[in-house]
């Protein structure tokens, strides 16, 4: 904890769309991250993704009763985290995260269209090319999904 008088690291302003497109490879339909809130390197991210009825999932997902997939409230995490891991990287355009693992998966509420998701993803364990994070989806303040994952970096020319 810090001093009353010490100053408090600020976190990076706020990033738009062209900028998460630019750190990330991910393109429609799989982008689910809309904007960044606050960044803190190689500390924590926070996100966030508008649902709207718009999204080709719901097509099959379910007719009649439209539901956000629980994997993509894991893929939107994974993709904030990677914009936290990838963010001062200096040469990020030759990388890629790859996941390495799921643990404490859990669901705790539905995501429909209409809802606004925050991802807040942490750093747990940072190494040079392996990461473990906890991330969190809330709605409205309210847990949907939590997960820890685990990636590792890549070069974007090579195989994993």
């Amino acid at each position: 904890m810090s001093e009353p008088n010490e100053p408090k690291a600020a976190p990076h302003a706020v990033r738009d769309i062209d900028w998460i497109m630019a750190v990330l490879p991910h393109r429609y339909p799989i982008l689910l991250v809309d904007r960044v809130l606050e960044i803190e390197p190689k500390k924590r991210i926070v996100a966030i993704k508008n649902v709207t009825i718009n999204e080709e999932v719901f097509l099959g997902h379910f007719p009649g009763k439209p539901v956000f997939p629980g994997v993509l409230l894991i893929e939107g995490m994974a993709q904030a985290g990677g914009l936290l891991l990838l963010h001062d990287l200096p040469d990020r355009e030759g990388k890629l995260l790859y996941f390495t693992g799921i643990e404490a998966a859990k669901f705790r509420r539905p995501v429909v269209p209409g809802d606004q998701v925050r991802f807040e993803v942490e750093v747990l364990r940072l190494r040079s090319s392996f990461c473990k994070v906890a991330g969190r989806a809330l709605v409205d303040g309210e847990l949907a999904a939590e997960a820890v994952l685990s990636t590792a970096m890549v070069d974007r020319g090579g195989r994993a």
